[in-house]
């Protein structure tokens, strides 16, 4: 009798330490609620679709993930609260991250916890002076995406530009950079202006727009007023160009917009359906959730991919080994591309591409 509480304890013990070693945590921090829920909630079925296909293989290092979704909400103060419950839940990783300026705050939580990011959206210019060294996007840089406007803008004969952003960290960064880049080059912007997010009225917005008389405007903000302001750019007589941002490439601005959409330009992060691996992708997508996967679903598919490969690599769920491994991905044959780091953790190469409204879909521009 005397010995049996002793024995108790150690089974218990025993069978605590192997509960601790039968799944590793992946958080999950997107936008489930507010204006752009859809993409952060395509962004989450997608991470949790490849840690279903990876579990259903017997997960890696013999041990299977179980994720944690965290809403941030596009909102800064709302991500750094969903970034210290992750860390507080003890995750292994981290996959996520959709608006920059929501996710440029959490990035400092992370890696006072050690835990590796891996940011699958989020590609505001400003990660690379603010990564800590444990973040990782696998999303090209806005400036990669400035580059591919300049040469749409140039291809098509753009002499005067102008620029609307939202302010927020995304937006204002990809507005700013192309500004940037534009007047280098001897070009001239028409104007340059800030709407308030969430503005229904953007009529006096559109009255200053077609008085500075653009042949094409750049909208860098996202889709749900990115359809609106389309719309009513129409409506108030502006017959000229329009390009959008990544930001705005989701069907959704097209349903918005409706028929003001018709032959809008667009910066795309590779997109499923025109991925050489994306028709299974889609399939797959649309079996498991009965809809057609986003324009980041792809990209977050293969964050959650990178890091079960990198688990592997490391053989060990150590946070600075993973990390380490992470960093040290060469190549790997994502669905949206191979996947690299540069010195500053960013993607090493440009993944950007050029689309336009054809008949109610996006188009591939050739």
């Amino acid at each position: 009798m005397t010995n049996y509480p002793l024995l108790t304890a150690a089974v218990l013990s025993t069978l605590m330490a192997a509960g601790a070693r039968a799944e590793i945590k992946v958080g999950i921090m997107v936008p489930t609620s507010g204006s752009e829920a859809a993409y952060g909630i395509d962004m989450q079925n997608a991470i949790k679709m490849a840690a279903e296909e990876l579990n259903a293989k017997g997960g890696v290092l013999g041990q299977k993930f179980v994720t944690f979704v965290a809403d941030d909400g596009c909102d800064p103060q709302m991500a750094t609260a969903a970034a210290s419950k992750l860390t507080s839940s003890d995750v292994t990783a981290v996959v996520g991250g959709y608006c920059s300026g929501a996710t440029l705050p959490t990035l400092k939580i992370y890696a006072d916890a050690g835990i590796p990011f891996i940011v699958c959206a989020a590609n505001s210019s400003k990660f690379s002076g603010l990564n800590p060294g444990n973040t990782f996007l696998i999303n090209a840089l806005a400036t990669y995406q400035v580059d591919t406007a300049m040469d749409l803008f140039k291809k098509i004969g753009v002499k005067r530009l102008a620029i609307v952003n939202e302010g927020d960290g995304y937006s204002e960064d990809l507005a700013s950079l192309t500004r940037t880049k534009w007047q280098a080059e001897g070009k001239q912007i028409a104007s340059y202006q800030m709407v308030a997010k969430g503005e229904q009225d953007m009529s006096a917005l559109v009255t200053t727009l077609k008085s500075a008389n653009p042949d094409m405007i750049f909208w860098t903000a996202y889709f749900a007023d990115g359809g609106l302001l389309i719309k009513q750019l129409r409506q108030g007589g502006y017959r000229g160009k329009i390009t959008v941002g990544d930001g705005s490439t989701d069907i959704q601005l097209i349903k918005i917009g409706g028929k003001a959409t018709e032959g809008a330009y667009a910066m795309a992060n590779p997109l499923p359906e025109f991925l050489p691996k994306g028709k299974t992708f889609v399939e797959k997508y649309k079996a498991a959730y009965k809809q057609d996967p986003g324009p980041y679903s792809a990209l977050c598919y293969d964050g959650m991919m990178l890091l079960a490969d990198s688990l592997k690599r490391a053989g060990t769920t150590d946070k600075a080994k993973l990390t380490a491994a992470i960093k040290a991905s060469r190549n790997f044959p994502g669905i949206s591309g191979p996947i690299s780091f540069d010195d500053k953790n960013n993607l090493a190469h440009s993944n950007f591409v050029t689309l336009e409204v054809k008949d109610a879909k996006w188009a591939l521009v050739k």
